[in-house]
Formats: C-alpha cells, sequence, structure tokens
C-alpha cells in the first residue's frame, strides 16, 4: 500500500501502512535532497542560503516508492527514494555500528575476563579484526597473544585500524627505564593509574602497549574502568561528581623543546549525560587556578575519585609476557604500572595511539552491507 501523504504549513506527514508516521519540514527536505550532494565525494553542495527559510512545495505527492516535491512549477523536482525517507525520519538519531554501549567493569572481571584477540586472526580476517574492535569499545581493554618476534608487530596490527596519532613523544614510543626519563613512564618507579596525555587539546584515544621484554622482577600492568568509577561516585557523592563534571582544571606537560597545555574537566559527559570520557592525572595536573570559594569543594571531590581508583574493589592487575599487547581506550580505562628492578631483568614495552575517530571508522566501514 502507498503510505499517506498530508501536507502542512510548514511540513508534511507521511503516514505508512505499519503504523510508522514521519513528519518532515520542508526546508530539512531541501537541504536534504539527493541532488545536492556531489556525484562523486557525497558531499553537500546544496547552498542552504540560497532558499528562504519558509519556503513550500508548489506540489508534493507520493508513490508506490519515492516522494515527490515539485518547489516551483516548471522546476526539475526532488526525488526522495520512500524507503530513505522513512529510514531517516527527523527525530531519529542516524543508525552507527560503531554506537556501542560500554560494559561497566569492576575488580570481578579479573584478567580472565579481558577480551583476547590472537594477532594472526586480526591480521588475515575482516571478521575477527570487526569483533575485537567492538569487543575492545564495549570494556575498553583487551589483550592481543601471538604476536610475531618484532618490534613492530605491535604498530602493524595498529595500523590496521587506521593512521597512529603522533604526539610529542613521536609516532611510536618506547617504554622502559633510561637515564634521563622526561616522564614517569621511563622510570622503574610505580605508576598510580592515570589517562594519557590529558595536557593534550585531545587526549590520544586508544593506546597500544606491545611487550617486547618483561624479565625484571615487579613490573605488572593495572588497570581500572574510569567510567564505572565515576558512575559510582555519581551515586555515592552526586555533589562530588557534579563539581568534577563541570570544573575544568589545567594539565601541563614541559621539556626542553615543549610546552603544551590545556583545560579538562575529570568527568567528561555526553548529550545523554553519560559518562563519555574520564580525563585523570596527577602527574600532569598544573597548578591548580580556581576560584578560592571552589578550590576545597575540588580537592575533596577530586580526592575522593583519587581514592576509589585506588580501592581493590575497582581495579585489575596483569603481568604482560613478551609477545603480547594490551590495548585500552586511554580516554575511558585509567592505566598503571607496578614498580619494577631494572637490575633484574629488561622490561621494554613499545606503545602507540590510534584516535578513537579512526577506531569507529575502521568498524564502520567493516560493518557495511
Amino acid at each position: 500500500m502507498t503510505p499517506n501523504l498530508t501536507s502542512g504549513a510548514e511540513s508534511l506527514e507521511i503516514s505508512w501502512p505499519d503504523g510508522t508516521v514521519g513528519q518532515f519540514p520542508y526546508i530539512w527536505l531541501r537541504d536534504s535532497d539527493p541532488s545536492g550532494f556531489h556525484a562523486k565525494t557525497g558531499e553537500r553542495d546544496f547552498d542552504l542560503t540560497s532558499v528562504p527559510l519558509d519556503l513550500a512545495p508548489h506540489k508534493a505527492e507520493i508513490t508506490a516508492d519515492a516522494l515527490i516535491l515539485t518547489w516551483t512549477p516548471g522546476a526539475t523536482p526532488s526525488r526522495f527514494d520512500l524507503d530513505w525517507v522513512k529510514a531517516h525520519r527527523p527525530g531519529q538519531v542516524r543508525y552507527d555500528p560503531a554506537d556501542i554501549a560500554p560494559v561497566p567493569w569492576r575488580a570481578e572481571l579479573g584478567d580472565h575476563g579481558v577480551p583476547r584477540k590472537d594477532a594472526s586472526a586480526l591480521m588475515s580476517s575482516n571478521d575477527a579484526l570487526a569483533e575485537w574492535l567492538e569487543q575492545t569499545k564495549r570494556y575498553g581493554l583487551s589483550i592481543v597473544t601471538g604476536l610475531a618476534d618484532d618490534p613492530e608487530a605491535g604498530e602493524t596490527v595498529a595500523r590496521r585500524i587506521g593512521h597512529l596519532r603522533e604526539t610529542n613523544f613521536g609516532v611510536t614510543f618506547e617504554v622502559m627505564s633510561k637515564p634521563d626519563p622526561i616522564n614517569l613512564a621511563y622510570t622503574s618507579d610505580a605508576l598510580p593509574l592515570h589517562t594519557d596525555l590529558t595536557n593534550q587539546d585531545a587526549p590520544p584515544g586508544y593506546q597500544f602497549l606491545h611487550c617486547i621484554a618483561n624479565e625484571a622482577q615487579g613490573g605488572g600492568s593495572t588497570f581500572c574502568d574510569g567510567a564505572a568509577v565515576a558512575e559510582d561516585l555519581r551515586t555515592a557523592d552526586p555533589q562530588a561528581f557534579d563539581i568534577l563534571s563541570t570544573v575544568s582544571v589545567p594539565f601541563r606537560f614541559h621539556d626542553n623543546e615543549t610546552d603544551i597545555r590545556s583545560r579538562k574537566r575529570v568527568i567528561e559527559l555526553g548529550a545523554k549525560g553519560e559518562v563519555r570520557e574520564v580525563c585523570f592525572n596527577a602527574h600532569l595536573a598544573d597548578i591548580l587556578d580556581l576560584d578560592p570559594s571552589t578550590m576545597t569543594a575540588f580537592y575533596r571531590a577530586y580526592r575522593k575519585f583519587m581514592q576509589m581508583t585506588r580501592d581493590p574493589a575497582y581495579g585489575i592487575a596483569f603481568r604482560l609476557c613478551g609477545g603480547e599487547m594490551v590495548v585500552f581506550d586511554n580516554r575511558r580505562v585509567m592505566h598503571g604500572r607496578e614498580a619494577f628492578d631494572p637490575s633484574t631483568g629488561f622490561r621494554h614495552l613499545r606503545g602507540c595511539y590510534v584516535d578513537r575517530g579512526e577506531w569507529d571508522s575502521r568498524l564502520r566501514v567493516l560493518k557495511r552491507v
């Protein structure tokens, strides 16, 4: 059956036989006309300023498979595929295969619950790659096993997803004890849980840490789902959650070559109020410049969040072996390290980043049908 069409002053209504009803403003229809998009690039080349906001079609008709609008007598009409019109009804969020609901986790996940995937499968199978991208995004954490005995093996897996994110530490970086470190990661000290590069305007998304050697005593890797901590804080202490999700604080990294600063909220919320990301790095936090009337309340909230990240109820720990790589969402999952003794053996991780946008893009392409 042909859908029913009703024209109004500013929009038209289409009712489908299955009960679906859509309201379509005329200005939206004009702006979404398929003929207004470049045939090769798919980019919109229609000029919105070329039409008045209160335009209305001279004629509107509907067939079994198309909506046809004639804007002015004698002009070429706009033709919309009816299935497309139904799928893109205004007020509906467009389907996105990369929109994957996170699974919050706490200590009970354990290292046994962390998703694992063999590197050879990721390199040879698009289906395996898509499944791993989904699982890693869901948990914010995974382990890749069976990497080749090659320092670039982890980077090769990362490039299977997209472009690597270059920072002031380079395209890749070597995590090992160094005699003249510019970052605490380049020491043998313990690293409290944190997210990387909070001083950047946009901190990197997914981090890849390929274990090349881990022979020293100590040096276990620690992780915590920052989103789970934030949500628990929202329930336990709404005032603290409100402060950390509304008050921005300064972060800074500087050495002889760089001085990179930005302001961030510790808890970043999405459009629906969900915890979208966590930005937490006590080592890169600059001198707080908040108004004194806010300072005490902020410190109380910030300290409570910090204490929660150290609660055994949230953290998991495991020891990476050579040929394994941990991958995690740096804007959700906090990571750290137990201290190690470099005199007892060599510890070397090689790292790189792939931004969230690259990750999601690859997943969407793999999910195309």
